[in-house]
C-alpha cells in the first residue's frame, strides 16, 4: 500500500492483519459492556434487600427496574444520532462518565424515590455507552470475522452480569446494597482515563466526515504501523449527513422493523428473567446465595452462546443461526418451568436458555451493526437497542404483575416462550428479504455488465 493508493476504509481494515490497537479497542469496549452487565444484574440481586429494608411489595419494585430501563431507552434514542454526528468516542466517554457518577451517588440514596431518579440517570449513560461500544468495535473489525469479534466483545455483558450476580449475593451481607451500587459507580470512573487515552475515534467515521488528514493518518499508523499510509475514502453509498429517516428508507425500512421486533422480544425475556428469577426462586424457598448461583448460569450460558453463535453466523449465515436459536430458546423456557423442582434439570435448562436467548441478543448486536452503513450505523444500533430497552421495561414491569397473579415459575416461563418464537419469526422473515434483495441486485448487475 502506498500514499497514492485510494481505497474504501473498510477495505483497508479487511486487508491488514488484526493489530494490537484493534485488540485494545475490543478489550476496552468489552470492559464498558461488562460494567453495564454488572449494573444490570446487581440491581436484580439487591432487590430482595431493598424489599426487606423498605418493606416493599414486588409491584413496588417495578418502578425501580423500569426507571433504569426507561433511562437506557431514552439514552439510546438521544446519544445514537449524536454519535453519528459528532463521533463515537466523545459520546462513549460522556456516557460512561454519566452512568459512573450517577451510580456512585445512588449508593447514598435515602429513599426509594431518590433511588428511582438516580437509576433513570444511570440508565441514560448506559443507553449511550453500549450501542457506541458495539459500533466502534464493529467499525474496526474485518468483514469476514465481524460477527465473531463483536459477539466476543459483547461477552463482556454476560460475564459482567454473572459477576454482578455473584458479587452482589456474596457481598450483600458485608457492604449492603449501598456498597454494591457504589462499586458499580467506581468501576466505570476508573475505566474512564483509559478510554480517553487509548481509545481512538472510528477510522470509518473520520474518513466519512472528512476529519483532518493528519489525525486520520495517525490512526492508520496506530493500527498498521509497518505499512505505507494509503488514501482512504468513504464508501460510495454512504453520506456524511445523518438522518433518522434513513432507517426507514426503502432500502432499510423492513429490516429496521423486523430487527426492532427481535430486539424487543429477546430483551423482554432477558430482563424479566434477570430481574425476577432471584425473587421467584427465593419465593420457592431457595436462599439468595443459591438463587444467585442458579441465575448466574444463565449469564454463563449467554457467554458460551455468544461465542458459538458469532462463530456460526460468520460461517453459516446470521439469519439461519439466529432463527434456530430463538426456537430452541422457546423450548428451554418451557423446560425451565417444568424442571423448577429438579435442581440439576433446572440448571441445564437455564444454561441452554442462556446459550440461545442471551446468545441471540448478542448475535443481534453484531447483525444490526453490519446491517446499516457508517453514516447511520450508531443511530441504527442505538435505536434498535432503545426499542429493545422498551422490551426491557415491559418485561421488568410485567414480571411483577405476573408474580402478583401467583402463576409460579412454570406459568411465567411458558408465557415467555411466545416472545421467543416471535423473535425467531422476525429474523426468519428478514433473512428471506435479504436473500430476495441479493437476487435482485445480482440480476441488475448482470444487466449492467451486458
Amino acid at each position: 500500500m502506498s500514499q497514492d493508493t485510494a481505497m474504501d476504509a473498510q477495505q483497508f481494515i479487511d486487508k491488514i492483519p488484526f493489530s494490537f490497537t484493534q485488540k485494545l479497542i475490543l478489550a476496552l469496549c468489552f470492559l464498558v459492556v461488562a460494567i453495564d452487565g454488572f449494573d444490570t444484574a446487581a440491581i436484580g440481586f439487591i432487590a430482595p434487600a431493598l424489599k426487606a429494608q423498605w418493606q416493599l411489595s414486588p409491584t413496588d419494585l417495578a418502578p425501580l427496574f423500569g426507571a433504569g430501563l426507561f433511562g437506557l431507552m431514552t439514552g439510546a434514542l438521544f446519544f445514537g444520532p449524536l454519535a453519528d454526528k459528532y463521533g463515537r468516542k466523545p459520546v462513549l466517554i460522556w456516557s460512561v462518565f454519566v452512568f459512573g457518577l450517577s451510580s456512585l451517588v445512588s449508593g447514598f440514596s435515602p429513599d426509594m424515590t431518590t433511588l428511582i431518579v438516580l437509576r433513570f440517570i444511570t440508565g441514560l449513560g448506559l443507553g449511550g455507552a453500549m450501542p457506541n461500544a458495539i459500533t466502534i468495535t464493529s467499525e474496526y473489525c474485518p468483514s469476514k470475522t465481524r460477527s465473531t469479534l463483536v459477539t466476543l466483545m459483547f461477552c463482556g455483558f454476560t460475564l459482567g452480569s454473572a459477576l454482578g450476580g455473584l458479587v452482589s449475593a456474596q457481598l450483600l451481607t458485608l457492604i449492603d446494597w449501598h456498597g454494591i451500587l457504589i462499586l458499580g459507580g467506581v468501576l466505570p470512573l476508573l475505566l474512564l482515563p483509559f478510554l480517553i487515552l487509548y481509545l481512538p475515534e472510528s477510522l470509518r467515521f473520520m474518513v466519512l466526515k472528512k476529519h483532518d488528514q493528519k489525525k486520520i493518518n495517525k490512526t492508520i499508523k496506530r493500527i498498521a504501523p509497518h505499512l505505507s499510509t494509503p488514501t482512504l475514502v468513504a464508501n460510495a453509498q454512504e453520506r456524511s449527513n445523518v438522518s433518522i429517516r434513513d432507517l426507514f428508507s426503502p432500502q432499510y425500512a423492513k429490516g429496521t422493523i423486523l430487527i426492532w421486533i427481535s430486539y424487543f422480544m429477546s430483551l423482554v425475556i432477558i430482563y424479566l428473567f434477570s430481574s425476577w428469577m432471584p425473587t421467584l426462586l427465593t419465593n420457592t424457598g431457595a436462599s439468595l446465595q443459591k438463587a444467585s448461583l442458579i441465575t448466574s448460569v444463565f449469564q454463563i450460558g449467554g457467554t458460551a452462546g455468544a461465542i458459538l453463535l458469532g462463530f456460526l453466523m460468520d460461517r453459516v449465515g446470521a439469519s439461519k443461526i439466529l432463527t434456530l436459536a430463538y426456537v430452541l430458546g422457546a423450548v428451554f423456557l418451557i423446560l425451565c418451568g417444568q424442571a423448577s423442582s429438579n435442581l440439576s434439570m433446572l440448571v441445564i435448562a437455564i444454561f441452554g436458555l442462556g446459550i440461545t436467548i442471551s446468545g441471540c441478543q448478542v448475535g443481534m448486536n453484531a447483525f444490526c451493526s453490519s446491517y446499516y452503513p457508517t453514516h447511520c450505523r450508531s443511530t441504527g444500533v442505538s435505536w434498535a437497542n432503545a426499542v429493545g430497552r422498551s422490551g426491557s421495561v415491559f418485561g421488568s414491569i410485567i414480571g411483577g404483575w405476573l408474580m402478583s397473579l401467583n402463576l409460579g415459575i412454570e406459568g411465567i416461563m411458558s408465557i415467555l416462550a411466545i416472545p421467543a418464537l416471535l423473535g425467531g419469526l422476525a429474523i426468519f422473515v428478514l433473512g428471506k428479504i435479504q436473500k430476495q434483495d441479493a437476487k435482485v441486485a445480482n440480476v441488475s448487475l448482470i444487466k449492467v455488465v451486458r
